[in-house]
């Protein structure tokens, strides 16, 4: 069960990442102050640079590594879902291509977000919590 919650929660992240973009776009157009939240923007790239990073550098995602390690505790396969939601999930997911395709995939979405960020600039906080003045 926690491995399908793993599991959730990487799709979550794909979405989150990839909803963004026209999300800010959109917002920008019909000028949603939520699309220049500071917070918002900053780990939106934040997660899109890690995973370009970890693509680029032939890491595994640490959330997958997590949840094949508690399908094999189980008995499962690695990667192998039991049940509706977390088969078509997995399958939204993951893919069977090379490596370098993802690597430069993600690489050239990174880029997009990069060039959203500058474009669409977020509104700096006016005071950091850790940097207030007595």
């Amino acid at each position: 069960m926690l491995a399908d919650a793993i599991l959730l929660l990487h799709a979550v992240i794909v979405f989150f990442n990839i909803a963004a973009v026209p999300f800010i776009w959109v917002g920008h157009v019909l000028k949603w102050k939520a699309v220049r939240n500071f917070y918002f923007r900053v780990v939106h790239l934040l997660l899109i640079a890690f995973i370009a990073a970890e693509s680029v550098f032939g890491a595994a995602c640490p959330l997958t590594v997590w949840e094949d390690q508690l399908r094999l505790q189980t008995g499962s396969d690695a990667r192998y879902h039991r049940g509706f939601v977390a088969h078509w999930v997995h399958r939204l997911l993951f893919y069977d291509l090379d490596q370098w395709v993802f690597a430069v995939g993600y690489v050239v979405f990174l880029g997009l977000v990069v060039f959203t960020f500058l474009r669409v600039k977020p509104h700096w906080p006016r005071r950091w919590p850790f940097f207030r003045r007595s």
